[in-house]
């Protein structure tokens, strides 16, 4: 079932969600970009369909709400714990082919990677369900037909679409078609979500990683280009690292907060143990574990690739280190190692 209708149409029925959803879409905020007068896509909680941003590749990705940056897990005292409150209410989370493709990647390391499932990550997915934003064209540094993300034709309730200054939407979940049927204007008709099907980025990888990789030289060049900055991390929609704080209110040390805080593989501290030990100072060997586990370790465990092609870690990288680059590098020296 599908609709098309103009703004103000699609307006009503964001207004109309609005009363029983929470929604989180891509935002753009004026000034908020790497200088000032440049502007940043983000996500946030939107109070109106104006405030949706459905045609420029948003600059970090929809994971913020599943795993904030900071969210406190818990708090204590000296005589009791207590989990942190949460707003129960349902989310709609927007987000483009390759971002719905990067919750199944959550949901795998999140719930399904060992003996027991993330509670604080569990009880916010429980309560989202998505709507996908259609890409009519491919977007700068986007690889996503390589890693076969570009399509998603299911997991979400309706899609976007704007051509033409009208919205399209494909209605996959039936609960929805009245939010669009009583919309004045609205045109039911055949409609289909946009997918790209070619990127001028293209990347292979190698179905084996030969070892030989993964001792060579290849790697040291990111030791001097790479700032260890960690933006690729956190504007990456498949990355999950994080660390624990705890924030105490007294001086004894007995009440306070935990709170998760999202890490970085690339930044200096990351591999910190016990008596001052780190398992990987240079940055090329940080470039090494991030490539590898996107390209290979994730693969061998769980049977599919953890990147999902969005090219945003290009995008921001004040560096000008390219990913996709990177991933043909080891094609083409797996090529070499395995002639």
């Amino acid at each position: 079932m599908g609709y098309v209708m103009d703004r103000a149409g699609f307006a009503e029925v964001i207004a109309a969600l609005l009363k029983d959803y929470r929604i989180f879409a891509p935002v753009r905020k004026k000034g908020a970009g790497r200088f000032t007068d440049v502007d940043a896509v983000i996500y946030d909680e939107i109070r109106d369909a104006g405030e949706i941003e459905l045609e420029l590749k948003s600059d970090y990705a929809p994971k913020e709400f599943l795993t904030p940056l900071s969210e406190t897990l818990l708090y204590f005292t000296e005589d009791e714990v207590k989990e942190s409150d949460f707003d129960e209410r349902p989310v709609l989370l927007f987000g483009r082919s390759c971002d719905l493709h990067s919750l199944r990647r959550l949901d795998q390391i999140y719930l399904n990677n060992g003996p027991a499932r993330d509670p604080f990550y569990e009880r916010r997915r429980k309560a989202v369900r998505c709507v996908l934003i259609g890409c009519g064209h491919s977007y700068d540094n986007c690889f996503c037909v390589s890693m076969g993300s570009n399509r998603c034709d299911d997991g979400y309730v309706f899609s976007v679409d704007l051509i033409d200054d009208r919205i399209h939407s494909n209605v996959l979940d039936g609960s929805f078609i009245k939010f669009f049927s009583e919309v004045p204007g609205a045109e039911e008709k055949d409609v289909l979500p946009r997918f790209v099907t070619e990127n001028d980025v293209k990347v292979e990888i190698p179905e084996e990683v030969p070892r030989e990789i993964v001792r060579s030289g290849l790697w040291d060049e990111y030791t001097s280009r790479c700032i260890n900055c960690g933006r690729c991390n956190f504007v990456c929609p498949t990355c999950t690292c994080y660390t624990m704080q705890d924030v105490f209110y007294s001086d004894n040390g007995r009440a306070g907060e935990r709170r998760r805080v999202g890490a970085s593989c690339m930044v200096d501290g990351y591999t910190d143990v016990a008596g001052g030990g780190q398992y990987r100072r240079k940055n090329g060997e940080r470039m090494r574990f991030k490539v590898l586990h996107k390209i290979s370790d994730f693969k061998k465990r769980f049977g599919y690739q953890m990147c999902v092609g969005c090219g945003r870690c290009d995008d921001i990288c004040p560096e000008y280190i390219s990913f996709s680059n990177i991933i043909n590098k080891v094609n083409a020296a797996s090529r070499e190692v395995q002639a």
